[in-house]
């Protein structure tokens, strides 16, 4: 039996030549790793409580007291802005991750199966939720339940699942017509073994470039619920609401908006960036003609 692509031994990630050869994947992956620790060692590194108010210490400058300055109740935004990195992250993860196992699930069946499968899910059901604007499907529901961090997940998982179903229904599709599929069939393996073992780990490589560029959408969907004000509820520090609240002192205190929007810049880049290079890392094509 012809052996699959997954056994040819490609492992999903960056080497280090990979790196080298694309510096823009260094500059992201070194920027996630760096957002990454702010959001795990917060607590250690936060030089302030984030949530502590000081009335008499309003709006002050950058100083060697407060690295990035404070907003209008006196919070220090060094402190806010390092915790806000763990809403931004668990929010990516979270939302891609279920996005990504409910649209696994749809897009396979529909594209293992097809006929009146393929016609319910791709047709109809997908159709139905890419007919409204994410952005406002995920308010409408965040409306309805009301904000929090349970619920700003799944609005996004719910608004994002139908692109994810869709690859994975168009790889499935492709990859079930292989001769070592085919020849997996006529030796008696169950549909789940044929699912499983040979079509998922041949469609992988896609969906973990979708995956990590899906993360940069999450967290600038996050940002934008949360400007609202329906993202996670105050006194949680999210950069979003912090952008929300320095729009009445745009120009008397620049600070106050400069710093989360800059954290909401470069997150959103290192996923892109490392999205970018994986696409490229992972296409034999382009491997072969960078040498890699």
């Amino acid at each position: 039996m012809e052996t699959s692509v997954a056994n040819a031994g490609i492992v999903p990630g960056l080497s280090v030549v990979a790196v080298k050869r694309q510096p823009l994947a260094a500059i992201g992956l070194a920027l996630l790793v760096v957002f990454v620790a702010c959001a795990v060692f917060a607590p250690w590194l936060a030089p302030w409580d984030p949530a502590q108010l000081d009335l008499t210490g309003r709006l002050m400058s950058p100083s060697w007291t407060h690295w990035f300055g404070t907003d209008e109740l006196g919070r220090d935004i060094l402190s806010r802005t390092l915790f806000g990195a763990r809403i931004s992250l668990v929010v990516a993860v979270s939302v891609v991750g279920l996005s990504l196992a409910v649209g696994l699930v749809a897009g396979g069946l529909a594209g293992f199966y097809g006929g009146w499968t393929d016609t319910v899910v791709n047709i109809y059901v997908t159709n139905a939720f890419l007919a409204l604007p994410g952005i406002l499907l995920a308010i409408a529901f965040i409306a309805f339940m009301g904000p929090g961090l349970g619920n700003v997940i799944l609005a996004l998982a719910i608004s994002g699942w139908v692109g994810y179903a869709r690859l994975v229904r168009a790889q499935v599709m492709a990859v079930k017509e292989r001769e070592f599929v085919e020849a997996a069939r006529a030796l008696g393996a169950t549909d789940l073994r044929i699912m499983t073992r040979h079509i998922l780990p041949n469609i992988l490589q896609p969906l973990i470039v979708q995956a990590a560029i899906g993360m940069a959408g999450a967290v600038l969907a996050e940002a934008t619920l949360s400007f609202l004000g329906l993202g996670v509820p105050p006194p949680a520090a999210s950069w979003g609401s912090m952008l929300n609240d320095a729009r009445s002192h745009l120009f008397d205190s620049p600070h106050l908006v400069f710093f989360p929007a800059m954290a909401v810049m470069l997150c959103v880049l290192s996923f892109n960036f490392i999205g970018d290079a994986l696409r490229d890392y992972l296409d034999p094509r382009t491997r072969m003609s960078t040498g890699l």
